[in-house]
């Protein structure tokens, strides 16, 4: 292993003379842009969503978990406005889903899984969702499948300014500004952030005799936060790039109907990564480095901190038009300080991944990956996906695709070494799933069609659950759960005498199937999994010219059962959000935008979570200022 590392070190500083980038995936970034690793590269069979900083920008003043579940095809248990939201996709559970952010895996290491409530849509640029099994590539967590966030940068761009604010609603309020300077050879963003909400909206009360209407009073939040990215050219073979990101989050818990609760949370956060990547004739060589630092204080008497320090390196080859390699090494130091246990956890995983073109039209990846964590070895974890070009011709495609993959979670800090209850026994859970899909693609001067439709089966076994002893609870390696579900996606450009009419929709179906619950009984088995709708679906239309947007979104959540018995359920809900744009200019040098949105513009009473209480109609203005 040492001497792995060692190797990968001092390849950095190759001998001979300098050749210049050829690199099929850097070709076209050259010296403008900051390199970024394509996603998709070695996920041959597997769909990748991507959201750029536009479908971004509409969500300022929220979180990625609101932005994920209005404008995708995933559900997030919400539990209220501003509170915890997590992630299920595909059918699995919170901490099935990997979080990354510029390549730095942010789940938090006691919990297991990340809290979508706590970022920003305005800490970074580009949010990617790859759907389906890829531990393999990505490591722990990645079973459902993963959420990439990552920050842009480019050269030659000289100096700009730009300031984002929205009102809204239920004292609803974000101010974001934004500076770049950048040169040929040097790189700078910095960004601020902060946004509150007072989230008194009003809502039926079904705890209370006669559900009465009353006015939520205990679920404010106050956010800030600061991102700072940085790049340098060194030459024309050598960049290197680093990002720091602070947030902080105070809120009041939400409570419960019929609960007169007054939980506080603090939350604080802080992310700094740095890349060094070189490159030669056919190779980009990247070293990496990184700190996750959370902090969080329930009640002002719970704290609970964990630290991961990364250290990575990688050498992606193109060896020949038919061979892609990347081979690469991460340790990682895993250090928590909870309320009850104090514990450090070291890991290393090994990876390898190859890209194999027999012809142009037939491709497959194969991933390979070994982790290692506290001298435990995690399921060797492999995975193969293929794509194939059925039919080609002028503006039709017609392609296929399939993958098989094997993906596992390592237990969280929290499951091995709670006090009381953790086990440190506990098996890694671990995953087996496969997917065929079909794609469509219709390209013809400005109007477009493309649409993916992919069938998959899952088999989670080892599943943690945390299980009620004689005076206190465990978790144990006790659930099975099968899933399978169909995927849909949409998405078309229409051009109109006025502009080009924007068609966006995509529909989830997935049904999960308890197998063994630990329950002797077996009454459960064959159920549904609590909280996780068999059908999600989306779909927006926009209209945009030079000066003028307009935009229509709708989401439909379908029925979730509250528990694992399936005897009760909270009703399907439908939500419709409309909005307005105009841009404009002053001078040459000042412009910016104005808009104007509805959010759930039929005052839809619903919930997302059994007696969470959401917001119905509200109101957002917004006014954006760029030089």
């Amino acid at each position: 292993m040492v001497g792995l590392i060692i190797a990968i070190l001092f390849s950095w500083f190759p001998l001979g003379a300098d050749r210049g980038v050829n690199l099929s995936d850097t070709l076209e970034l050259g010296i403008v842009d900051v390199y970024g690793d394509s996603l998709g590269k070695y996920a041959m069979g597997q769909y990748i969503l991507r959201f750029g900083k536009e479908s971004l920008e509409e969500f300022g003043g929220q979180s990625l978990g609101d932005f994920l579940q209005a404008r995708s095809g995933l559900f997030l248990r919400q539990y209220g406005p501003g509170m915890v939201a997590s992630l299920t996709m595909r059918g699995t559970s919170a901490g099935h889903n990997a979080v990354f952010w510029n390549g730095l895996p942010i789940n938090s290491p006691s919990l297991g899984q990340m809290d979508f409530s706590i970022l920003p849509v305005g800490g970074f640029d580009l949010a990617q969702v790859h759907f389906g099994g890829s531990g393999a590539l990505y490591g722990t967590d990645a079973i459902g499948g993963s959420i990439h966030l990552s920050n842009e940068l480019a050269f030659n761009q000289g100096l700009s300014f730009n300031t984002s604010n929205r009102f809204g609603s239920f004292g609803a309020f974000h101010n974001q500004v934004q500076g770049t300077y950048s040169t040929a050879g040097f790189s700078s963003k910095t960004q601020v952030y902060r946004q509150q909400a007072t989230n008194n909206f009003p809502f039926t009360n079904l705890a209370k005799i006669g559900t009465p209407e009353e006015r939520q009073d205990h679920a404010a939040v106050f956010q800030w936060g600061a991102v700072q990215d940085l790049a340098w050219n060194l030459s024309s073979q050598t960049q290197v790039s680093t990002s720091l990101w602070w947030n902080s989050n105070d809120r009041q818990i939400q409570p419960v109907m019929g609960s007169n609760n007054r939980d506080l949370q603090l939350d604080r956060n802080l992310r700094w990564v740095a890349d060094l990547h070189h490159f030669e004739n056919s190779r980009v060589w990247n070293l990496k480095t990184g700190v996750v630092w959370d902090k969080q204080l329930f009640n002002e008497q719970a704290d609970n901190r964990t630290s991961q320090f990364f250290l990575a390196g990688e050498l992606d080859w193109e060896i020949s038009k038919m061979l892609q390699s990347k081979s690469g090494v991460r340790l990682t130091d895993v250090r928590g300080n909870l309320s009850t246990f104090s514990e450090n956890d070291f890991r290393v995983e090994l990876y390898q991944s190859t890209n194999i073109r027999p012809t142009e039209k037939l491709g497959f990846s194969l991933n390979l990956r070994q982790l290692v964590y506290s001298g435990n070895f995690a399921p060797f974890t492999p995975s193969l996906g293929m794509e194939y070009t059925v039919f080609e011709h002028e503006q039709h495609k017609i392609s296929g695709s399939a993958a098989l993959s094997r993906s596992f979670k390592v237990p969280s800090l929290n499951d091995r070494f709670w006090i009381p209850g953790g086990n440190p026994a506990l098996l890694p859970e671990r995953s087996l799933s496969g997917e065929i899909g079909m794609g469509y693609l219709y390209n013809m001067k400005n109007r477009k069609f493309n649409a993916k439709v992919t069938y998959y089966r899952m088999a989670v076994d080892q599943w943690i659950v945390w299980m009620p002893q004689p005076s206190y609870w465990a978790p144990q390696n006790i659930q099975e759960v099968n899933n399978q579900g169909l995927e849909v996606f949409l998405d078309s450009d229409i051009p109109l005498s006025f502009g080009v009419l924007q068609l966006t929709a995509n529909h989830a179906w997935n049904a999960t199937q308890i197998i063994k619950t630990g329950d002797s009984s077996r009454a459960n088995n064959g159920n549904q999994l609590p909280y996780t709708p068999a059908h999600k679906s989306q779909a927006t239309a926009r209209i945009k010219n030079k000066s003028m947007g307009y935009f229509i979104n709708t989401h439909r959540v379908g029925t979730r059962y509250i528990s694992m018995d399936n005897q009760t359920s909270l009703s399907p809900y439908l939500l419709v959000d409309i909005g307005i744009d105009r841009k404009w200019s002053l001078g040459k040098n000042l412009r910016g935008s104005m808009g104007f949105q509805v959010n759930n513009i039929g005052n839809t009473e619903y919930e997302v979570l059994r007696l969470r209480p959401m917001p119905g109609r509200n109101f957002q203005f917004n006014l954006t200022i760029s030089q």
